[in-house]
């Protein structure tokens, strides 16, 4: 049997995650965990998700999985939080530190941009627009709500790659789309019935690529 790879690199609870790809892949698929390069090189498709600091995260990436980027640009990958944030040149957290440059942009303190009367972390349900037409957005309305936990937002500089946008007073890239690789700012596995739908449409997506 195929298998999904979920990376464990010590910074996620992975349980929801794996869950949701499991429901939504309808047992066509093995959901893994992954804790080495060997288990990515086996995967058909490779899910990195997260929470917590840019510059851990790069750090345990790098030594756990050094060859992560070629994994990320040779097979479908789906990026969830702070696995798409990290896809990004640059995040500002923690007094910057360099990503995996694969989308052009940078990863940015909501604290910095916001008006004061706003929380962060930006947390809860909030609409997502999407900017393209894709198969990863079937069956699913062009602004819709999805379940957002986060302190620092991206802005990606193509618009060729942006997804999906939201609005916490200022409007931020929400997801991207570039070649085999789909990520987002929100977390599908806590979005019901379109983060569902949305990862359904992603394991089909990835079986076009093939």
């Amino acid at each position: 049997m195929k298998n999904i790879a979920v990376i464990d690199y010590g910074m996620s609870n992975l349980h929801s995650v794996i869950k949701s790809f499991q429901k939504a892949s309808n047992k066509k698929y093995k959901v893994c965990v992954a804790t080495t390069n060997e288990d990515l090189k086996k995967a058909s498709m490779i899910v990195l998700p997260g929470q917590g600091a840019a510059k851990s995260c790069m750090q345990k990436l790098t030594n756990s999985f050094p060859r992560l980027h070629e994994h990320i640009l040779n097979k479908p990958f789906f990026g969830i939080c702070l696995g798409f944030q990290i896809l990004f040149e640059k995040s500002y957290e923690d007094n910057g530190v360099d990503c995996l440059s694969i989308i052009k942009g940078s990863v940015n303190d909501f604290s910095k941009q916001i008006s004061q009367d706003l929380k962060v972390p930006h947390m809860g349900w909030n609409n997502v627009e999407q900017k393209k037409d894709h198969i990863i957005w079937s069956d699913i309305p062009r602004t819709s709500f999805f379940y957002f936990v986060h302190s620092y937002y991206a802005s990606a500089e193509s618009k060729e790659d942006i997804s999906s946008t939201t609005t916490y007073d200022i409007d931020f890239t929400s997801s991207v789309i570039k070649d085999n690789i789909f990520a987002c700012q929100f977390h599908p596995e806590k979005s019901s019935k379109y983060g569902l739908q949305l990862i359904s449409n992603f394991i089909t997506w990835s079986e076009s690529l093939k």
